[in-house]
């Protein structure tokens, strides 16, 4: 259903990682980010098998560097690393996924309670770019591109909140439904439905209005939850048993 003219361009973006990585990347920089892209949009799907020494070749590196990336991702939960078995790709786990929920809508009403109160009027050109952006991916009905945009609008809510050092935590734990969403997040309704919950929340900010932001937003952060249980249901596979 994407544009497929865009198929080039989409497939040169890269996730961005769970923390934002130092400008000079090393080899285990390299090999995390990578992989990590590849597990957030499904192209290493759960349960399937990563081998440490394939990995090192295919990069051209060590297997030192390939190692401590696999020990980042599963820190993420997003390899099982089984000491004598293969290294897989880690199913879903409906309480890992619930913890990472709580844990990021604690801490992203923080955020939306401190944008709200004093505001860094400094990013609201870029908020607003990001806004026309995520439409134009709407447009075109380019998923993958409206999910990395979505990843950004909650980066630059962190940063003009005061405490960008937030989204690190976020992040971290927001992985953990990045995979459901590029199972769920294909269709021009669905990402029309997200765009309204951006709009909303930003109208909300920039009023200064804090009940409306934190109610928009948690609204926003449940709609994953009817998706979970039918996921659950239609690639019960996907999940830990």
């Amino acid at each position: 259903m994407f544009c497929q003219t865009c198929d080039a361009k989409r497939r040169t973006i890269v996730m961005k990682a769970a923390v934002d990585l130092p400008s000079r990347k090393t080899g285990t920089d390299h090999v995390f980010e990578t992989l990590f892209g590849q597990i957030v949009r499904l192209e290493l799907l759960p349960g399937t098998k990563i081998s440490e020494t394939e990995t090192a070749k295919s990069f051209g590196f060590s297997r030192q560097p390939v190692r401590e990336a696999f020990t980042r991702l599963a820190n993420l939960n997003l390899l099982l690393i089984r000491p004598q078995r293969a290294t897989i790709v880690r199913p879903f786990s409906k309480e890992i996924i619930s913890n990472a929920r709580f844990i990021r809508a604690a801490i992203e009403l923080e955020v939306i309670r401190a944008v709200a109160r004093n505001r860094d009027t400094s990013v609201d050109a870029e908020l607003r770019a990001n806004m026309r952006a995520q439409r134009d991916a709407i447009s075109r009905e380019n998923a993958e591109d409206f999910h990395e945009l979505d990843y950004q609008f909650h980066k630059l809510l962190c940063r003009a909140s005061g405490n960008a050092f937030a989204f690190e935590i976020i992040a971290a734990n927001k992985a953990q439904v990045d995979r459901l969403c590029m199972l769920s997040l294909t269709s021009q309704q669905a990402m029309e439905t997200l765009y309204a919950d951006h709009e909303a929340l930003l109208d909300a900010l920039f009023k200064r209005d804090a009940e409306t932001g934190e109610r928009v937003l948690r609204t926003h952060l449940d709609r994953l939850t009817p998706t979970i249980e039918a996921l659950y249901t239609t690639h019960r596979s996907y999940f830990e048993e």
